[in-house]
Protein backbone atom coordinates (compact mmCIF):
# COMPACT_ATOMS: atom_id res chain seq x y z
CA UNK A 1 0.00 0.00 0.00
CA UNK A 2 1.26 2.80 -1.02
CA UNK A 3 2.10 5.95 1.73
CA UNK A 4 -0.89 8.38 1.76
CA UNK A 5 0.49 12.66 2.34
CA UNK A 6 -0.56 15.69 2.73
CA UNK A 7 1.12 18.40 1.57
CA UNK A 8 0.99 22.25 2.86
CA UNK A 9 1.79 24.83 0.41
CA UNK A 10 3.12 27.88 2.16
CA UNK A 11 3.39 31.52 0.76
CA UNK A 12 5.80 33.72 2.62
CA UNK A 13 6.91 36.99 2.70
CA UNK A 14 9.36 38.01 3.31
CA UNK A 15 10.76 34.54 1.46
CA UNK A 16 13.99 34.87 3.37
CA UNK A 17 14.78 34.52 6.50
CA UNK A 18 11.00 33.36 6.51
CA UNK A 19 10.98 30.15 4.74
CA UNK A 20 14.43 28.78 6.51
CA UNK A 21 12.74 29.91 10.26
CA UNK A 22 9.42 27.72 9.32
CA UNK A 23 11.02 24.81 7.60
CA UNK A 24 13.37 25.04 10.73
CA UNK A 25 10.59 24.94 12.94
CA UNK A 26 8.87 22.11 10.77
CA UNK A 27 12.02 20.19 10.76
CA UNK A 28 11.10 19.46 14.13
CA UNK A 29 7.88 17.34 13.60
CA UNK A 30 7.89 14.81 11.14
CA UNK A 31 7.69 16.17 8.19
CA UNK A 32 9.21 14.27 5.37
CA UNK A 33 9.95 16.41 2.21
CA UNK A 34 10.48 20.42 2.04
CA UNK A 35 10.56 21.71 -1.52
CA UNK A 36 10.77 25.35 -2.95
CA UNK A 37 8.73 27.10 -4.81
CA UNK A 38 8.15 30.73 -5.92
CA UNK A 39 6.55 32.02 -3.32
CA UNK A 40 8.09 29.76 -0.39
CA UNK A 41 7.92 26.15 -0.10
CA UNK A 42 6.09 22.96 0.12
CA UNK A 43 5.97 20.50 3.00
CA UNK A 44 4.77 16.99 3.10
CA UNK A 45 3.96 14.23 5.73
CA UNK A 46 2.48 10.98 6.21
CA UNK A 47 -0.80 11.25 6.97
CA UNK A 48 -0.34 8.82 9.20
CA UNK A 49 1.99 10.82 11.16
CA UNK A 50 -0.24 13.79 10.48
CA UNK A 51 -2.69 15.56 13.44
CA UNK A 52 -5.20 18.47 13.07
CA UNK A 53 -3.56 20.58 15.64
CA UNK A 54 -0.01 20.15 14.29
CA UNK A 55 0.75 23.74 13.78
CA UNK A 56 -0.70 24.82 16.60
CA UNK A 57 2.92 25.70 18.42
CA UNK A 58 4.33 26.75 15.54
CA UNK A 59 5.78 30.28 16.36
CA UNK A 60 6.40 32.09 12.91
CA UNK A 61 3.00 31.46 12.07
CA UNK A 62 1.57 33.89 14.69
CA UNK A 63 4.71 36.28 14.12
CA UNK A 64 4.09 40.30 12.97
CA UNK A 65 7.04 40.55 10.95
CA UNK A 66 6.09 37.81 8.12
CA UNK A 67 2.83 36.75 6.12
CA UNK A 68 2.73 33.98 5.75
CA UNK A 69 -0.57 31.81 4.13
CA UNK A 70 -1.19 28.37 2.93
CA UNK A 71 -3.51 25.79 1.13
CA UNK A 72 -3.49 21.39 1.85
CA UNK A 73 -4.35 18.66 0.36
CA UNK A 74 -4.26 14.99 0.60
CA UNK A 75 -1.82 13.24 -1.66
CA UNK A 76 -2.41 9.91 -2.60
CA UNK A 77 1.58 9.04 -3.60
CA UNK A 78 4.41 11.59 -3.50
CA UNK A 79 7.04 10.98 -6.62
CA UNK A 80 9.73 12.70 -5.58
CA UNK A 81 11.87 13.16 -8.41
CA UNK A 82 8.98 13.92 -10.65
CA UNK A 83 8.72 17.73 -7.55
CA UNK A 84 12.13 17.98 -8.16
CA UNK A 85 12.04 17.66 -11.97
CA UNK A 86 9.50 20.77 -11.51
CA UNK A 87 11.16 22.71 -9.04
CA UNK A 88 14.98 22.01 -9.77
CA UNK A 89 17.35 23.58 -12.07
CA UNK A 90 20.71 23.00 -12.72
CA UNK A 91 23.32 25.76 -10.93
CA UNK A 92 26.26 27.14 -12.20
CA UNK A 93 29.11 28.45 -10.23
CA UNK A 94 31.75 30.88 -11.97
CA UNK A 95 31.40 28.65 -15.00
CA UNK A 96 33.87 26.00 -12.94
CA UNK A 97 31.08 24.01 -11.34
CA UNK A 98 28.03 23.35 -12.34
CA UNK A 99 25.22 21.22 -9.96
CA UNK A 100 22.46 18.89 -11.13
CA UNK A 101 20.11 16.50 -10.49
CA UNK A 102 20.87 12.67 -12.17
CA UNK A 103 17.78 13.79 -14.62
CA UNK A 104 20.16 16.85 -16.25
CA UNK A 105 22.25 16.59 -18.95
CA UNK A 106 26.38 16.51 -18.38
CA UNK A 107 28.06 20.03 -19.23
CA UNK A 108 31.15 20.40 -19.80
CA UNK A 109 32.24 22.32 -16.51
CA UNK A 110 35.29 21.31 -14.71
CA UNK A 111 33.66 19.99 -11.86
CA UNK A 112 30.23 18.05 -12.65
CA UNK A 113 28.44 17.41 -9.26
CA UNK A 114 25.16 14.99 -9.42
CA UNK A 115 22.88 15.31 -6.64
CA UNK A 116 19.51 13.80 -5.52
CA UNK A 117 18.27 16.56 -3.91
CA UNK A 118 14.97 14.54 -2.00
CA UNK A 119 14.97 17.16 0.97
CA UNK A 120 18.19 17.50 2.15
CA UNK A 121 19.60 21.05 2.03
CA UNK A 122 22.73 22.33 -0.22
CA UNK A 123 21.52 21.86 -3.25
CA UNK A 124 23.53 25.21 -4.59
CA UNK A 125 20.72 27.23 -4.89
CA UNK A 126 21.07 28.95 -1.55
CA UNK A 127 23.30 31.52 -1.21
CA UNK A 128 25.31 30.04 1.09
CA UNK A 129 26.34 26.71 -0.09
CA UNK A 130 27.03 29.11 -3.42
CA UNK A 131 29.47 31.22 -1.66
CA UNK A 132 31.13 27.79 0.43
CA UNK A 133 31.69 26.64 -3.32
CA UNK A 134 32.94 29.44 -4.56
CA UNK A 135 35.61 29.53 -1.59
CA UNK A 136 36.39 25.72 -2.35
CA UNK A 137 36.84 26.56 -5.64
CA UNK A 138 39.53 29.31 -5.05
CA UNK A 139 41.44 27.39 -2.60
CA UNK A 140 43.80 24.59 -3.30
CA UNK A 141 42.94 21.81 -0.95
CA UNK A 142 45.07 19.28 -2.19
CA UNK A 143 45.53 16.72 -0.03
CA UNK A 144 44.31 18.28 2.61
CA UNK A 145 42.30 16.18 5.63
CA UNK A 146 39.23 17.79 5.56
CA UNK A 147 35.95 18.54 7.53
CA UNK A 148 31.97 18.98 6.09
CA UNK A 149 30.02 19.79 9.45
CA UNK A 150 26.91 19.87 8.91
CA UNK A 151 27.08 18.39 5.51
CA UNK A 152 22.84 18.41 4.40
CA UNK A 153 23.90 16.76 0.81
CA UNK A 154 27.64 16.54 1.06
CA UNK A 155 27.45 18.88 -2.05
CA UNK A 156 30.85 20.34 -0.42
CA UNK A 157 32.59 16.94 0.40
CA UNK A 158 32.10 16.28 -2.98
CA UNK A 159 33.46 19.20 -4.31
CA UNK A 160 36.50 19.11 -1.91
CA UNK A 161 37.58 15.59 -3.16
CA UNK A 162 37.01 16.16 -6.32
CA UNK A 163 39.83 18.93 -5.79
CA UNK A 164 41.78 16.53 -4.05
CA UNK A 165 41.50 16.86 -0.21
CA UNK A 166 41.56 13.72 1.16
CA UNK A 167 40.58 11.94 3.86
CA UNK A 168 37.10 13.81 4.26
CA UNK A 169 34.67 13.63 7.05
CA UNK A 170 30.93 14.49 6.14
CA UNK A 171 28.74 15.25 9.38
CA UNK A 172 25.17 15.95 9.91
CA UNK A 173 22.91 15.69 13.21
CA UNK A 174 20.12 15.19 10.81
CA UNK A 175 19.14 11.28 9.65
CA UNK A 176 17.87 11.76 5.96
CA UNK A 177 21.30 14.26 5.06
CA UNK A 178 23.43 11.83 6.54
CA UNK A 179 21.39 8.84 4.43
CA UNK A 180 21.65 11.26 1.22
CA UNK A 181 25.03 12.34 2.09
CA UNK A 182 26.20 8.33 1.80
CA UNK A 183 23.94 8.09 -1.22
CA UNK A 184 25.21 11.40 -3.11
CA UNK A 185 28.99 10.66 -2.38
CA UNK A 186 28.60 6.84 -4.30
CA UNK A 187 26.32 8.35 -7.17
CA UNK A 188 30.09 10.78 -7.55
CA UNK A 189 32.33 8.31 -7.34
CA UNK A 190 33.86 9.62 -4.05
CA UNK A 191 35.96 6.98 -2.27
CA UNK A 192 37.45 9.09 0.25
CA UNK A 193 34.56 10.76 2.54
CA UNK A 194 33.40 9.14 5.38
CA UNK A 195 29.61 10.03 6.31
CA UNK A 196 28.89 10.74 10.28
CA UNK A 197 25.36 11.02 11.92
CA UNK A 198 25.67 13.57 15.31
CA UNK A 199 27.13 16.87 16.54
CA UNK A 200 30.27 18.60 17.23
CA UNK A 201 30.84 15.82 19.90
CA UNK A 202 32.05 14.03 17.03
CA UNK A 203 35.00 15.72 16.76
CA UNK A 204 37.21 15.07 19.84
CA UNK A 205 40.56 14.05 19.17
CA UNK A 206 39.98 14.90 15.45
CA UNK A 207 42.36 17.21 13.46
CA UNK A 208 41.76 18.68 9.90
CA UNK A 209 43.58 21.05 7.68
CA UNK A 210 40.06 22.24 6.50
CA UNK A 211 37.09 22.75 8.14
CA UNK A 212 34.18 23.55 6.14
CA UNK A 213 30.90 24.82 8.19
CA UNK A 214 27.67 25.95 6.79
CA UNK A 215 25.33 25.67 10.12
CA UNK A 216 23.27 28.58 11.29
CA UNK A 217 24.93 31.44 13.50
CA UNK A 218 24.11 29.91 17.15
CA UNK A 219 25.23 27.14 16.45
CA UNK A 220 28.57 27.86 14.99
CA UNK A 221 29.03 29.91 17.86
CA UNK A 222 28.36 27.25 20.27
CA UNK A 223 30.54 25.21 18.76
CA UNK A 224 33.63 27.31 18.08
CA UNK A 225 35.36 26.29 20.47
CA UNK A 226 35.85 22.73 19.03
CA UNK A 227 36.08 23.21 15.60
CA UNK A 228 39.52 25.51 16.51
CA UNK A 229 40.60 22.90 18.87
CA UNK A 230 40.80 20.22 16.04
CA UNK A 231 42.00 22.53 13.43
CA UNK A 232 45.72 22.23 12.36
CA UNK A 233 48.36 24.62 13.17
CA UNK A 234 47.77 27.03 9.41
CA UNK A 235 44.74 25.25 8.49
CA UNK A 236 41.45 26.66 7.49
CA UNK A 237 38.12 27.51 8.06
CA UNK A 238 35.48 28.26 5.98
CA UNK A 239 32.14 29.21 7.83
CA UNK A 240 28.56 30.39 6.05
CA UNK A 241 24.78 29.74 7.20
CA UNK A 242 24.48 33.89 8.76
CA UNK A 243 23.93 37.17 7.65
CA UNK A 244 25.71 40.25 6.77
CA UNK A 245 24.38 41.76 11.03
CA UNK A 246 26.05 38.56 12.33
CA UNK A 247 29.52 39.17 11.45
CA UNK A 248 30.53 41.12 14.73
CA UNK A 249 29.49 37.79 16.64
CA UNK A 250 31.10 35.32 14.60
CA UNK A 251 34.54 37.33 14.08
CA UNK A 252 34.58 38.12 17.75
CA UNK A 253 34.38 34.62 18.86
CA UNK A 254 37.03 33.15 16.28
CA UNK A 255 39.31 36.45 16.92
CA UNK A 256 39.24 35.50 20.81
CA UNK A 257 40.26 32.16 19.38
CA UNK A 258 43.05 33.10 17.72
CA UNK A 259 41.93 32.75 14.12
CA UNK A 260 42.59 35.17 11.19
CA UNK A 261 40.48 36.42 8.85
CA UNK A 262 41.23 36.47 5.18
CA UNK A 263 38.12 36.69 2.89
CA UNK A 264 34.17 37.89 3.27
CA UNK A 265 31.85 36.61 0.27
CA UNK A 266 28.10 38.24 -0.15
CA UNK A 267 25.49 37.12 -1.92
CA UNK A 268 22.36 39.41 -1.24
CA UNK A 269 22.32 39.64 2.72
CA UNK A 270 24.21 36.19 3.22
CA UNK A 271 27.67 36.14 3.82
CA UNK A 272 30.72 33.80 3.86
CA UNK A 273 33.84 34.18 6.14
CA UNK A 274 37.42 32.60 5.50
CA UNK A 275 39.72 32.53 8.47
CA UNK A 276 43.11 30.95 9.28
CA UNK A 277 44.77 29.52 11.67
Amino acid sequence: MENVYIGYHFSVEPKEPGSEILIAELGEKPFESFIETETGFSAFIQKQLWTEDILNDIYILGSDEFKISYTMEEIEQVNWNEEWEKNFEPIDVDGMCHVRAPFHPKTNAQYDIIIEPKMSFGTGHHETTHMMIQHLLENDVTGMKTLDMGCGTAILAILAEMKGAQPIDAIDIDNWCYLNSIENAQRNNCSHISVYEGDAALLKGKKYDLIIANINRNILLNDMQAYVDCLNEKGTILFSGFYEEDIPFIDASCTEKGLTFVKKLQRNNWVSLKYVN
